[in-house]
């Protein structure tokens, strides 16, 4: 399965995929490693800041403007990208987004694509889509590249091969790689050097580029993508023709607004002062760079969630996944057992929220409610809130039989005082099932034991002793 052939599983059984992976100890010392390393570099970078408390509301409120006049930041920005050269498009679900891009890719006659790292077109099936369409989408970023040869599914947001360790990878490009020799070591320095010769080839003769954005200006029309290794410069810069596709929650009103944000993202997602590579476009520049530039602006249920006024927060991400590296149900399920494309306590939150709660209810209760994700994210999402509003959503709507049934039941119990007290000395009986029983009892005594009963109601006391 390559990276971007499922988006998500309908309702995505996160229990059944996290027993899976617990039983995985390598997976799990794999995770373990590295979201404490990024998280250690984290708080070193964020202790510098004197202002981060300060930083983290303004963008927060940056994001806030922007998303409660969407409509009006999205139309300057098509105005002002298409005064530099570049092609605006609206899709509003995925299949519109894929169909769009295969149309600019048919009449050019190339059969194959490079792409920079982009959660977005990983959430829409892109590289499959193009696939149907006999066109083939290279990944260029280091950790994209290994899940795409490797036949897998990125597990995290910012470092898709986290779940590998350097002797999978190297029996990946062993197995994957033409051009490796069979010599080929687990060092880092020598695993990097043969993705950089794989790519090489890529970049110099690839006449198609696609993209995401981390941010778009609406005051600019401006595009911009940070990352670490420069794959993605050179995507941006050599291909003849540039194709992003960018939903449309990414933009920020004013080229200011910047400011905040490249603090923000480089500390909360590597542990980085700033990005190695920032590379911003604006349209068509006569005689540098791509000279045919699309801009697929993608809503695929972002307006759905901007209608719910706790839930909308979920739209400021900045997709630094800070939140999964201090999650403990992610550090031991990892990011396949979310079964979607947004794992981790943000993924928890947004998926139920752009596919409907019925398609992903099980992924709201995939937390502890510990509260670190709110702690370290860097726009002050409140996660914990969302999932618990999310939790209410999921029990409603997959329950609700049942819970009516249920409160019928007691409801008819109430009503006379000979059926209520029967009632009630029934529920001695329930000491038989403290730490066992039927379904669904079984599910609540198999982790925790029910109060024991009293010996007798009180009203049998309270007749009893009246009379003696």
């Amino acid at each position: 399965m390559s990276s971007g052939e499922v988006i998500w599983s309908d309702d995505p059984p996160f229990p059944e995929n996290a027993r899976r992976a617990l039983a995985d100890s390598q997976l799990r010392t794999n995770l373990r490693t590295a979201t404490t390393t990024i998280n250690e570099r984290r708080v070193r970078m964020v202790s510098e800041m004197s202002d981060w408390q300060r930083l983290r509301a303004a963008g927060a409120a940056i994001k806030d403007e922007t998303l409660m006049h969407l409509d009006r930041y999205l139309e300057q920005f098509e105005e002002a990208a298409s005064k530099h050269g570049a092609h605006v498009h609206w899709a509003s679900d995925a299949d519109q987004a894929n169909e769009i891009v295969a149309s600019l890719i048919g009449p050019t006659g190339q059969r194959e694509a490079i792409k920079v790292k982009s959660m977005v077109t990983a959430e829409i099936g892109l590289v499959a889509a193009l696939r149907r369409h006999g066109i083939t989408a290279h990944e260029t970023d280091l950790a994209e590249l290994i899940v795409q040869l490797g036949g897998d599914r990125p597990s995290h947001i910012v470092v898709p091969a986290i779940h590998k360790n350097r002797a999978e990878i190297r029996e990946i490009f062993l197995r994957e790689m033409g051009d490796v020799t069979p010599g080929l070591s687990d060092d880092p320095q020598a695993l990097a050097e043969a993705a950089r010769r794989h790519l090489r080839r890529m970049f110099l003769n690839a006449k198609i580029a696609i993209s995401g954005a981390n941010f778009a200006i609406a005051e600019t029309g401006g595009l911009l993508v940070a990352e670490s290794e420069g794959n993605g410069r050179m995507c941006l810069t050599l291909a003849e023709t540039l194709i992003s596709v960018v939903g449309i929650e990414k933009l920020v009103p004013t080229w200011r607004d910047l400011e905040v944000f490249l603090q923000l993202l480089p500390r909360s997602s590597t542990g980085e002062r700033m990005n190695p590579y920032n590379s911003v476009w604006t349209g068509v520049t006569p005689g540098d760079g791509p000279q045919d530039v699309h801009i697929v602006l993608l809503d695929n249920g972002r307006t759905k969630v901007l209608a719910d006024r706790l839930g909308r927060q979920a739209l400021r991400c900045i997709r630094c996944a800070a939140c999964l590296n201090v999650c403990p149900v992610y550090e031991r399920a990892g990011g396949h057992a979310y079964g979607a494309t947004y794992p981790g306590p943000i993924g928890a939150i947004l998926t139920p929220q752009l596919v409907g709660i019925e398609h992903a209810s099980k992924l709201p209760f995939a937390s502890s409610l510990c509260g670190a994700c709110y702690e370290v994210c860097p726009v002050k999402i409140d996660i914990p809130s969302v999932l618990v509003k999310l939790r209410h959503d999921a029990v409603k709507t997959t329950h609700a039989g049942a819970e009516r049934a249920l409160f019928a039941a007691a409801a008819a119990a109430m009503k006379g005082r000979r059926r209520w007290t029967a009632t009630l000395r029934l529920g001695r009986l329930l000491r038989f099932f403290r730490r066992g029983g039927p379904p669904p009892l079984s599910r609540w005594t198999a982790v925790r034991d029910l109060p024991a009963p009293p010996p007798e109601t009180f009203r049998d006391w309270w007749v009893r002793g009246h009379r003696e």
